[in-house]
């Protein structure tokens, strides 16, 4: 396997291995809050679940930023030192502004679980509050779009 097929497919386990982590990490963050307020407020249980599902996406995103790039990955595939630079760069990028994306969505997400676990009708607010972070992963998948377009031939792979 030559060097530049082996840096792209190290890109793209980047990439979906740290976008996977973000949002097991999030997840997790917002799962932990849940236990508790399920102590106060087990009948709010339905918007505990809303919040903690929103720091599901950067997981998606990794996903599809897969498939956007298995065309590169193809066993056959004659890929360009520069292809494979640019979507090991991609992957580096999405799985950092991924993590850091969703543990501030995630903390967003579990203090927006907490404050409802006490009484107070803060679900829409933590929802505006939560599409903060969330822009920047999706700024990080639109990258990997541009990216995409620029290092894609002129024929398609």
């Amino acid at each position: 396997m030559e060097i530049k097929i082996l840096l792209a497919y190290i890109g793209v386990g980047i990439m979906v291995g740290g976008s996977f982590a973000a949002s097991a990490i999030g997840v997790s963050i917002c799962g932990q809050s849940v236990v508790g307020a399920m102590k106060k407020r087990p009948d709010k249980f339905g918007t505990y679940m809303i919040l903690s599902a929103l720091t599901t996406s950067q997981g998606i995103y990794g996903l599809v930023g897969f498939f956007l790039l298995q065309p590169f990955l193809l066993l056959g595939t004659d890929i360009t030192p520069t292809q494979a630079g640019a979507i090991l760069g991609a992957g580096i990028l999405m799985a950092i502004a991924g993590l850091a994306a969703n543990i501030g969505q995630a903390k967003i997400c579990a203090n927006g679980i907490e404050a409802t676990a006490s009484g107070h009708n803060v679900t829409a607010n933590t929802l505006i509050m939560a599409a903060f972070p969330e822009t920047f992963g999706i700024f990080s998948l639109l990258v990997l779009f541009l990216v995409r377009a620029m290092i894609m031939p002129v024929g398609g792979l």
